[in-house]
């Protein structure tokens, strides 16, 4: 599949993979900026046009585990009608300090099919062998 992007910086770099068989393609940081929330805020210098029935999945790097910080809103969602820079937000640690620099790769992208789903709204369910049960209700081991 062919997505368009377009360069918003001359030094952005066009999402890769880092290895064959990888699932998602790297982000690198053009900008590192503050929101009014406390967010660390990195700016990709990408807009793309994502085909309509697809949505591109922000997701962090394996090594944010390394760190304090989180992705604001763990995973985020590009919808196809969405036509501005690529960005994602980090939590500001206890320790104040950023999570990258202004190069690095900070997060990684995904492009997905999906279905277009109706709900229909009913009186009752099919029964499963679940049923209602919840969290941790398969198991703890």
């Amino acid at each position: 599949m062919k997505v368009k992007v377009m360069k918003l910086d001359a030094g952005a770099i066009i999402p890769k993979y880092a290895k064959p068989g990888d699932a998602g393609m790297d982000l690198y940081a053009t900008s590192q900026s503050y929101d009014e929330h406390g967010n660390y805020v990195y700016g990709t210098g990408l807009a793309m046009e994502i085909p309509e029935g697809h949505v591109g999945l922000i997701f962090p790097r394996s090594s944010i585990s390394k760190t304090a910080h989180s992705l604001r809103n763990a995973v985020g969602v590009i919808d196809s009608g969405y036509r501005g820079e690529i960005m994602m937000k980090f939590d500001i640690n206890t320790l104040n300090s950023p999570v990258y620099k202004v190069g690095d790769r900070v997060a990684q992208i995904i492009i997905l099919p999906y279905p277009e789903i109706e709900f229909e709204e009913s009186w009752e369910l099919s029964k499963t062998e679940r049923g209602k049960g919840g969290f941790g209700s398969s198991g703890t081991s």
